[in-house]
């Protein structure tokens, strides 16, 4: 039978593993709860240390399931790259998945604890939640009152440096079996996942590889104390080698294939992070609008090439250059959820570049935003400036996700909605039909709150569309989507004295205050308001 040695996330130790750990022992494997070094000078290293310390001990002729919770993955991975070869399976309980450099403060949900961080440095040890705080850490779904009484008495400072050190792994323990196991009640769940997997960031195609393997248990952040028996049933099995595998597409970088639309080159300049796509020029020769488009994210800091040389981008640059707009395309720097500030100034720094060309008419800019980059769109909901025409928003993500805890709360786009100090600039929304459950909720949210503030909207939807359909088969309803969201911008940005909002969008097209249509053969119909 497997050993399994049990790591347990912040301010908890091996008491938390008591029954888990009993159930394994009564199926015959050996159970091995680590207390970690609770000193105030303990850093990731230390609590490395003592998990190596533990497999060190054990049999050196049999190899361990080494399981991480929360935090605690971190000095798993990290005692996994050191003894690779003692090691027959990883399991990542309800947990991130950090990189190589990636500190533990980054997936650390409580904005409390961040804080407490920046105002007081490594200082003083993180003082534990109270009974009714831990749902600051996770879903508490499924535990009882004497269950968090218990948390809180067991539970002890956590060392500020296991927090702020980064995590270092050479690479050793890549190839080694892993099992996820998805507490579903915080919101991560394996549609979530796969969707990830299929259209996100290239890195997480690492999850379709054939030795990793998934289970979901319906309960929340703590499964070893809501679901003891349960959990110690998904460790055996993940033991076995059992759980369900995730597919990728076929080839490695979906997002490089050629794009839906047949977009001519146009003359094109780079400048910084900022590519610019120009129109013919224009007789009379007068400034002209422009559209700077937000790549999606968080996507790896040595991704090559980057979005703005990608199909996808150029193609939709090439399209709203055609139709008389420069279109520009941005290279931010969003590698991971704690880089939404930086982000933010690299668009703001690409609009100041924009609007500084003399080819451009600085009062008519419109901003488009993808995917995860969409909770980018608080800080221009928040204070809009008169010049920004037109926000579009292409299956965008308008709240963190379940895990992303860490994003700074001024990123959160329906409240900035709610509380913008002018009126918003008219949105364009395309929604996919086929989006994942948690992004469609985000969605959701934000029509609502568009619907109470009046804000005018444009909804295009996608029936069969999934998230980041364009990349997928291409089909009529994809292409018609692109073209009357790419008008239906370029309308906003129109002229006061122009005929025609812009070449190639008959004015038939312009938007109303509330506008929805539906891609696709059925018929574009205007609604008076709500989504």
């Amino acid at each position: 039978m497997s050993d399994f040695i049990l790591v347990s996330g912040p301010f908890t130790d091996d008491r938390i593993w008591s029954e888990v750990a009993g159930r394994l022992r009564a199926s015959g494997a050996r159970a091995h709860p680590v207390a970690l070094s609770r000193q105030p000078d303990a850093d990731l290293q230390t609590h490395t240390e003592d998990v190596i310390r533990l497999i060190d001990s054990l049999d050196p002729a049999g190899q361990s399931v080494l399981v991480g919770h929360d935090y605690a993955i971190h000095p798993v991975l990290a005692a996994a790259d050191r003894r690779p070869e003692r090691v027959a399976r990883i399991v990542n309980l309800d947990a991130g998945l950090p990189q190589d450099g990636d500190a533990p403060m980054a997936l650390v949900p409580d904005p409390s604890v961040r804080e407490l961080l920046r105002t007081r440095g490594e200082s003083e040890p993180i003082p534990p939640p109270g009974p009714g705080q831990w749902q600051r850490w996770g879903s508490t779904e499924g535990l009882s009152g004497r269950h968090l009484e218990q948390l809180s008495r067991q539970s002890a400072p956590q060392p500020p440096c296991t927090l702020t050190r980064p995590l270092r792994l050479t690479g050793a323990a890549t190839a080694l079996p892993t099992t996820g196991i998805l507490c579903t009640a915080g919101g991560t769940t394996l549609e979530l996942v796969e969707a990830l997997v299929r259209t996100g960031p290239p890195q997480f195609r690492r999850l379709a590889d054939p030795d990793v393997r998934f289970f979901e248990l319906p309960t929340g952040h703590w499964p070893m104390l809501s679901h003891p028996d349960e959990l110690a049933a998904v460790l055996l099995r993940a033991a076995a080698g059992e759980g369900r595998r995730l597919t990728a597409p076929e080839d490695e970088q979906p997002f490089l294939r050629p794009f839906l639309l047949d977009t001519p080159e146009r003359p094109q300049e780079r400048h910084g992070r900022v590519d610019l796509h120009l129109p013919e020029p224009r007789t009379p020769q007068e400034p002209m609008p422009a559209v700077l488009f937000v790549h999606g994210g968080p996507i790896p800091p040595d991704l090559a090439p980057t979005p703005r040389d990608w199909p996808f981008y150029l193609g939709y640059a090439r399209h709203t250059a055609g139709l008389g707009a420069v279109a520009a395309v941005v290279d931010h720097r969003l590698h991971h959820i704690t880089d939404y500030a930086q982000a933010a100034h690299d668009v703001a720094e690409a609009l100041e570049l924009l609007r500084a060309d003399p080819r451009v008419d600085e009062s008519r800019i419109a901003l488009w935003i993808f995917s995860g980059a969409g909770l980018l769109a608080a800080h221009w909901l928040t204070d809009p400036p008169p010049w920004l025409r037109c926000l579009a928003l292409t299956y965008p993500i308008l709240a963190p996700l379940p895990g992303w805890g860490a994003v700074e709360d001024r990123f959160a786009p329906v409240g900035a909605l709610r509380s913008a100090a002018a009126a918003p600039p008219p949105i364009v929304l395309t929604r996919a039909g086929r989006e994942t459950p948690q992004i469609a909720a985000t969605v959701a949210q934000f029509v609502a709150a568009a619907h109470e503030t009046k804000t005018p909207l444009d909804l295009i939807d996608v029936p069969d569309g999934l998230h980041g359909f364009e990349i997928h088969e291409p089909t009529d309803e994809a292409r018609d989507a692109v073209t009357r969201a790419a008008r239906t911008v370029l309308a906003h940005l129109a002229h006061p004295h122009d005929a025609c909002p812009r070449p190639g969008v008959p004015a038939s097209t312009a938007p109303g205050p509330y506008h929805r249509s539906r891609t696709g053969p059925a018929p574009v119909v205007t609604a008076t308001g709500g989504p």
